[in-house]
């Protein structure tokens, strides 16, 4: 099973039930890929520093979306599951920008996971990245310090740990069904099949 261990502390006890406001509630609303009344919702858990949640990203999403997302059969809504802090704040810097820039900030920080994950300075590697996608210096340095943002991160990652028994990364909850790895995309057709409606 090719998966990302949990190194990172998550149960924050109270988090959860603070009220949020209503600029966090944004930022915190679900991010999704596809038709918001797709038949089956594909939840993935996943850390922006796990490499084989990169992989799947990279190798196994351009094909799920293309014959099961963009053909409407399906929609997938992605969670953070920071692995540790660098995860986090890379988590962080996606949510601070507008919602339509969040997947394309997304699919570049997996591609270029080695480069800014291990840079002398990945702070501010994230930081440039951020820039890319229009998020000045003063947005970026604000980001990072906002601890409310960090907490409801946190605090959902650590609801998919009590809800769905999430362990590790990528994680997919089917149809509220948990499957555990990287898997591929012929793995997640035979998986959808099952449970797309007449399949």
């Amino acid at each position: 099973m090719r998966f990302c261990v949990v190194v990172l502390a998550l149960a924050l006890p109270g988090v959860a039930a603070r009220a949020q406001a209503p600029a966090l509630e944004a930022m915190m609303a679900d991010r999704v890929i596809g038709k918001a009344d797709a038949p089956i919702t594909i939840v993935e858990y996943a850390s922006l520093t796990c490499s084989h949640c990169a992989a799947f990203h990279k190798d196994t999403l351009p094909s799920l979306k293309q014959n099961w997302i963009d053909t409407g059969k399906a929609k997938l809504v992605f969670r953070d599951f920071p692995l540790d802090g660098l995860a986090l704040r890379a988590s962080m810097m996606a949510r601070c920008l507008p919602q339509e820039r969040y997947f394309p900030v997304v699919d570049v920080l997996f591609k270029n996971q080695e480069g800014w994950s291990r840079a002398r300075d990945p702070l501010a590697a994230l930081s440039a990245t951020g820039r890319l996608s229009g998020l000045s210096q003063d947005g970026f340095d604000a980001c990072m310090k906002n601890e409310e943002l960090q907490k409801a991160i946190l605090a959902r990652a650590f609801e998919g740990q009590q809800q769905h028994k999430i362990e590790a990364t990528p994680s997919f909850v089917i149809q509220g069904e948990l499957f555990r790895g990287a898997a591929s995309y012929e793995e997640l057709d035979r998986v959808l099949k099952k449970v797309s409606p007449g399949g």
